[in-house]
């Protein structure tokens, strides 16, 4: 059962990884030429051909696509048309970067959202809940680069209180989790309280209620449990969406990050630098996805699969 399970997650991924190679392939060649960005201005026949030779851009585009699927499977994405480096290298560079911005802005999320959700949630009639959920559903549509502009131009440029590029000291930190935190935290925040109102409905809340269990205990161990599932689901997501590069995030705090250098390679044409970006990406939130299923399994016996 074990190894038929690990052997439909090896073949999903490998469809995955070529799906994702064989469209980025097919975008790049609509992108442009890059010898032409690489010849600069006036470039000569001579040296258009030299140039697309040296990068194998002179072959037929079905060998071009071969080539490119043999050095993925080998994990040689060649070297940067611009710096030289090796592409993959390059990637493994910026990931940390992209990573620190992932797991601190989910963490913002989870001991905001959760606590925000429980509490409206529990009583959603009351006049205070209402008020709390009619907030949360109009931070939803706010989008995260919003916020973060509003923070730039209140903390760094009026009250110069925090700085604002990359992410060398700790107070750098800041203004990038909450920009994101406040963009992922109210959808997260109506999913637990939803949950929360469905389980107290529920014939076994009003047992434990009956018995004299505390309000404290009924909401945390018995109501959110109920609506964990859900939860973990939609955090599973959001990570993989943090993971995948949030590209206008990094581009305005400079950041150096997946999405910073992904936006400067798309810009150059790079298309070494982008393929490794893709493929390490894909692998990310590949994971990212298969661990939030064996969260769910394990939170929820139902989704196991059936023992023989």
């Amino acid at each position: 059962m074990i190894l038929s399970g690990l052997a439909q997650r090896l073949a999903r991924l490998a469809i995955l990884l070529l799906g994702v190679n064989a469209l980025l392939f097919v975008a790049l060649g609509l992108a442009g030429d890059p010898a032409l960005m690489l010849a600069g201005e006036d470039p000569t026949p001579e040296l258009l051909e030299r140039i697309r030779a040296e990068y194998g851009l002179d072959l037929p585009v079905w060998q071009r696509y071969l080539v490119q699927l043999g050095r993925m499977a080998q994990l040689d994405f060649g070297v940067s048309i611009y710096t030289g480096q090796p592409a993959l290298s390059m990637a493994l560079e910026q990931l940390p970067g992209t990573l620190l911005m992932a797991v601190l802005s989910m963490a913002l999320t989870l001991i905001t959202a959760i606590p925000a959700g429980v509490w409206i949630g529990h009583r959603p009639e009351a006049a205070s809940r209402r008020f709390g959920a009619a907030l949360t559903a109009v931070a939803q549509g706010i989008p995260g680069f919003v916020m973060a502009l509003v923070l730039i131009q209140l903390f760094v440029v009026r009250l110069g209180w925090l700085p604002s590029l990359g992410y060398a000291q700790p107070a750098a930190w800041i203004l990038p989790s909450i920009s994101l935190g406040f963009f992922l935290a109210p959808k997260l925040c109506r999913v637990v309280s939803a949950g929360v109102a469905e389980a107290m409905q529920e014939d076994y809340i009003r047992t434990a209620r009956a018995n004299g269990a505390s309000m404290r205990f009924i909401l945390w161990r018995e109501a959110l449990p109920a609506a964990l599932p859900a939860a973990v689901a939609l955090v599973g997501t959001q990570f993989a969406f943090l993971v995948s590069g949030v590209v206008l995030i990094e581009t305005l705090f400079l950041w150096p990050g997946i999405g910073l250098l992904l936006l400067h390679s798309a810009q150059n044409l790079d298309f070494p630098v982008l393929q490794a970006i893709c493929f390490v990406v894909a692998l990310l939130v590949f994971a990212v996805n298969n661990l939030a299923d064996a969260l769910l399994r394990l939170i929820d016996p139902r989704l196991r699969p059936a023992t023989q």
